[in-house]
């Protein structure tokens, strides 16, 4: 159990430390991610920036996850599900739209642009504040992957269910996964305080000012 994101994130830089390089990188999932990674980033003394994946949901009901798409567009299915619903890749075109708009959205919100430096080669670790079932990690991974070729490439997070960490461990040089719990529910189940993180927090975070 975890008191809240900054907790988790003290607890993952802890894990981190002697693992992280000079040339480290931290890539942060908004919203909640960013708290945990600016807590490793501070920590270690690493850079921060986020990466934007987004989930794309079922027609009916948008809280069932049947994929993700990343900010260059790249969609990845869960291919079992599609198939399970008689869902075709056309009938989610519009989602997926809608989720690119959205991606560049807050990228231009937290960033203020759309590109980014040079990180090719560098150690990047991806952090989130948990994973349930790992579709928008996945694409940020492989979108990391094609974006930047990294020397290497951590996924760090708080806590994960077991099928995602077997899954997601073949994606990255090195996982860094506080809990594996058998019974896993909801990421929030494991923290005491799982409060939304706001747009504002993730700006200030960043370094960036507030808007009014």
């Amino acid at each position: 159990m975890f008191v809240d994101r900054v907790d988790a994130g003290r607890q993952l830089a802890a894990r981190l430390r002697g693992i992280c390089g000079r040339d480290g990188l931290v890539l942060a999932i908004p919203r909640g991610g960013v708290v945990v990674g600016a807590q490793i980033a501070r920590e270690l003394g690493l850079p921060l920036d986020v990466v934007i994946p987004r989930k794309v949901g079922a027609p009916h009901n948008p809280e069932v996850a049947i994929g993700a798409v990343t900010q260059d567009g790249t969609t990845f299915y869960n291919r079992t599900l599609l198939d399970f619903l008689g869902l075709g890749e056309d009938e989610l075109q519009e989602q997926v739209e809608l989720q690119k708009k959205e991606i560049k959205r807050r990228m231009l919100l937290y960033r203020g642009r759309v590109d980014y430096p040079d990180y090719s080669g560098r150690q990047v670790i991806l952090v989130d504040d948990g994973i349930a079932t790992g579709y928008t990690v996945l694409a940020a991974l492989r979108w990391i992957r094609r974006q930047f070729a990294p020397g290497e490439l951590i996924l760090a997070v708080p806590v994960a269910p077991t099928d995602v960490v077997d899954r997601l461990g073949e994606e990255v040089d090195r996982l860094v996964v506080l809990l594996v719990p058998e019974d896993f529910y909801a990421v929030g189940q494991f923290y005491q305080d799982f409060s939304q993180t706001t747009d504002e927090e993730v700006i200030t975070l960043l370094g960036r000012p507030v808007r009014e």
